[in-house]
């Protein structure tokens, strides 16, 4: 550059400005300087900026420069390539077919493009382009980038001069291209290339191949070196047999392989340079045991593909069943469980002799296990090996001293090991899912085409078949803690809904419960916690352990067992605490409690029989259940009494209570031995108890309508009491009913309410009939007296109504009256109502003109117009209560009897000489 800064002085000083000069360059200046030389990169910023117009040179079109300047043939042979493509066009396009590529490597388009590239392939063109790209850029190359000898042009004449003689059939390989770019190739790079020939564990397609592979060694997004790849870039001929060239290639692959000379990751080849052939032999000597690659095995198994699944949930009851994980029999971290989950891998010493007949066998052994036998694996030993290797290799004292170099190889090789670990995973859920499965010595045939599945489908065969009485709890709780505590809570059995033998209480379950509880816990103490273990493990598998709590609980409730606490019995109440809590499980014993005796059974028997009027049964518990039921029965039906015996005139509130609690006491004792002792202690209590229940039920089922009649007539004879007290035959009768009412226990009195109602009836209604007639009488009267009042004025209809209805209205009501004192209260009302009646009259006539027609008279009124006879005013009434005018109650003389009337006599003349009319009440 300081040269052609000078050179670039001096000709503008010789040309006095007038020239141009023009750089050019194969790569980036700056990336070809890089950061190695910084000092030297400034040096070049001030050259390059004295050249104020820079131009980018593209080379996209570099197979047109050299199918013009290289590849013009003649017109005989353009016509014979011609033909060559008509017939055998398809061939050679697809033996030039890539697999996984981008679509920037294609064949030939035509017979033309043939013609005019033959004996090269269109992808040539720009996948060595790239090569050399690439190949600079990470410093393969010397550093003399401008060297004519390595340009695209002297890299096709080269692979053209190799080939000339061969007929048309002949294509140009990769490998042919490497010579002209072999002399400026580093040492370091180049050297395992230049030793292959000289190698005599290699053949000579070996050399070829290793050069096509590290041609593309840089570019694997382009080309990705796999084995159908690789045998595509070495085809040499149109009619070459692809398939036998692959396998050609797979056999010198593995050939180089083994002399460290290239690498593998899955499917894909890479060419090893000196540095990463040291690196690659040293990997290959770590050490790697057995156990290692099994440790790994499993934690890709286990943690990766089934996602550290250790519990299964049971299609049917929803519960969650924990289970062990084996590889090749080996635990994999705690294995304490009933079921068990093998899987049998290739790495497996025994696995060629686990054929199915073994399998079988195997998984017929120990308490439930089922076992998955992975289909053969493909390179899964090596590649686990391999993976260990480079893992251990990467995290050496050697790699954390690695020089820069080191360090991005070792980069490399763990990309490809994250790459390898994907694989292995993808490969192994393929191998699970293409697998065997067996189960409980049975061979399970499962469709299942995901390791989720897999798993599923299998452990839930193996839980169904493993735990055979699984089923026997048909009905599970939604929040089976709840249900305990509503169990324990519940006044009687049937309010807890126990059901023991129907299918809500899990007969079946309870059945198995209670043989096993007074088998074993007949004469010593059971604890909850050895319980709760049994029934979940085999043949059982009830979970969660609430289940069998819920069990317990409601053998506990219906008497059959016996909770303790530190040797303390537990009541219900204090028994919710410690059953709904795990931790408190080891401090509980269950004891079955004990059986009454023969005599005791039938003496409660007879008292079953005296209370209830029905046999009892011969069995315990039937005859305390039934003994329950019958309770619970009266219980209920006392409890609908409370109610209406705490009203007045009700009787047995007392007795009520007292059987209630009574009732309450012995349904609270849960033992069934105890219940009947209890029962048997308090016999006579019980039945004087009875006799009282039975009173109170036919009284308030049956007699409560005649005690209502009785409580409803004395309510209504009270207002006719002194009258009817006046007749003997009422009077008697009245004391009788009271007696009735006021009786503490007045059941077997009940039949003599309706003919003593009748008979008091009978003489109420004669005295009410009586004052009813001369009340009615007296309100005839006046409505008499009114409707004379609006005949005389002529009243319209409207006035009449209004007059009349509040004397119609009284007479209505007495009519309907059993009351005397309301008779005579509403025939009083009569006089008040007829003065209201005259009064409405009065000023309803004040408003308006009347005629006034002389008795007898048939004169019509005059008609409009004619003169009208002067009104005479209308006159107020006025009430004179005859009873006000003696100061006396009783008139003995004449003249106290003068004098009353003197006074009288005053106050009506008052009243006439007033206007007034006076009404005398």
């Amino acid at each position: 550059m300081l040269s052609l800064q000078t050179i670039t002085e001096q000709l503008g000083t010789q040309c006095k400005g007038r020239a141009w000069v023009i750089v050019t360059s194969q790569e980036d200046i700056d990336a070809a300087i890089g950061e190695a030389n910084k000092a030297k990169s400034q040096d070049f910023s001030k050259i390059q900026g004295r050249f104020h117009t820079r131009l980018s040179l593209a080379s996209s079109n570099t197979d047109e420069v050299i199918g013009e300047r290289l590849l013009t043939k003649t017109d005989a042979a353009k016509a014979e390539l011609k033909k060559e493509f008509a017939g055998k066009g398809d061939v050679i396009n697809n033996q030039l077919s890539f697999v996984g590529n981008s679509v920037s490597l294609k064949g030939y388009k035509d017979a033309d493009e043939f013609s005019a590239f033959y004996p090269f392939a269109p992808y040539q063109f720009t996948l060595l382009q790239k090569i050399f790209e690439t190949i600079r850029k990470v410093g393969a190359t010397g550093k003399h980038l401008s060297r004519g000898e390595r340009s695209l042009l002297d890299a096709f004449q080269s692979a053209a001069v190799q080939n000339l003689g061969k007929n048309t059939d002949a294509l140009i390989p990769l490998y042919d291209f490497y010579p002209s770019i072999e002399s400026f190739i580093d040492g370091m790079a180049k050297r395992s290339i230049d030793e292959a020939p000289l190698n005599p564990a290699l053949q000579p397609f070996d050399s070829q191949l290793i050069k096509a592979m590290f041609l593309i060694r840089y570019i694997p997004d382009i080309v990705k070196p796999t084995i159908d790849n690789l045998a595509t870039l070495c085809i040499d001929e149109v009619d070459a047999d692809k398939l036998a060239l692959k396998r050609k290639v797979q056999a010198s692959l593995d050939r180089l392989e083994q002399q460290r000379l290239v690498s593998r990751n899955g499917d894909l080849w890479f060419f090893l340079t000196n540095e990463e052939r040291d690196v690659a032999r040293e990997i290959g000597h770590v050490e790697v045991s057995a156990a290692e690659k099994t440790r790994l095995l499993a934690e890709l198994v286990f943690d990766e593909i089934l996602g550290g699944q250790t519990k299964i949930r049971h299609r049917d009851t929803k519960a969650d069943y924990d289970f062990n994980r084996l590889l090749d029999g080996a635990p994999y971290r705690q294995a304490n469980q009933t079921l068990s989950f093998e899987v049998l891998t290739p790495l497996g010493d025994d696995y060629e002799k686990l054929q199915s007949a073994k399998c079988i066998l195997r998984s017929s052994e120990g308490n439930g296990r089922a076992i998955v036998r992975l289909a053969e694996g493909e390179r899964l030993d090596i590649e686990l090996a391999l993976y260990q290797q480079i893992e251990k290799y990467i995290v050496s004292p050697k790699a954390d001293q690695a020089t820069p170099s080191l360090k991005r190889i070792l980069a490399d090789r763990k990309d490809e090991n994250r790459e390898r670990r994907q694989r292995l995973v993808y490969q192994l859920t393929t191998l699970m899912t293409q697998g065997d499965f067996f189960a409980l010595g049975q061979s399970v045939q499962i469709k299942a085409t995901t390791v989720d599945k897999v798993l599923d489908d299998l452990l839930n065969y193996l839980v169904t078949n493993t735990y055979s009485k699984l089923p026997y709890i048909k009905v599970r709780q939604a929040d089976p803690i709840a249900e305990i505590k509503a169990v324990l809570t519940a006044d009687t059995v049937a309010a807890a809904g126990l059901g023991l033998d129907g299918e809500e209480g899990n007969a079946l379950a309870i059945k198995e419960m209670r043989d096993y509880l007074h088998l074993a816990a007949s004469q010593t103490r059971v604890l909850l916690s050895d319980v709760v273990d049994r029934f979940s493990g085999i043949p059982w598998g009830w979970k969660p352990e609430w289940e069998t709590v819920l069990l317990v609980a409601r053998l506990f409730m219906a008497g059959e067992i016996k909770l303790l606490l530190e040797g303390a019995d537990l009541d219900p109440a204090a028994a919710v605490e410690v059953l709904t809590k795990t931790a408190r499980f080891k401090q509980v014993s269950i004891l079955k409690r004990k059986v009454a005796d023969a005599s005791s059974l039938k003496r409660a028997r007879d008292l079953y029989k005296e209370l209830f009027h029905k046999l009892g049964r011969d069995e315990e518990d039937s005859l305390v259940s039934a003994f329950r039921a019958r309770l619970g029965e009266w219980q209920t039906d006392l409890n609908a009494f409370t109610l209406t015996a705490s009203t007045a005139h009700h009787p047995g509130k007392a007795d009520i209570d007292a059987a209630l609690s009574r009732i309450a006491q012995q349904l609270a004792v849960r033992d069934s031995f105890a219940f009947i002792e209890a029962l048997l202690g308090a016999k006579d209590d019980w039945l004087d108890a009875s006799e009282d229940i039975h009173d109170l039920v036919n009284f308030y089922k049956t007699q409560i309508a005649a005690w209502r009649k009785l409580l409803d007539g004395l309510r209504a004879f009270a207002d006719n009491r002194e009258a009817l007290d006046k007749v003997p035959q009422a009077a008697a009768a009245l004391i009788e009913l009271t007696q009735i009412r006021d009786n503490a226990k007045p059941y077997g009195m009940v039949n003599r309410i309706e003919p003593l109602l009748a008979t008091v009836n009978s003489v109420n209604e004669q005295l009410a009939q009586e004052k009813r007639d001369r009340a009615l009488f007296s309100i005839d009267e006046k409505l008499a007296e009114v409707q004379a009042k609006l005949s005389a004025v002529s009243a319209n209809p409207d006035v009449s109504n209004k007059a009349l209805r509040l004397l119609q209205d009284l007479k209505a009501r007495i009519a309907i009256q059993t009351s005397i004192a309301q008779i005579l209260y509403l025939q009083g009302q009569g006089g008040d109502a007829m003065d209201e009646a005259i009064t409405l009259i009065e000023a309803a006539v004040a408003g308006k003109p009347l005629h006034v027609a002389e008795p007898g008279s048939t004169t019509k009124p005059p008609q409009t117009g004619t003169a009208n006879v002067p009104q005479a005013p209308a006159k107020t009434t006025k009430v004179v209560k005859a009873s006000e005018f003696s100061t006396k109650t009783y008139l003995e003389t004449e003249a106290d009897v003068d004098a009353y009337i003197s006074k009288l006599k005053a106050e009506l003349l008052a009243a006439v000489r007033s206007g007034q009319i006076a009404r005398i009440q």
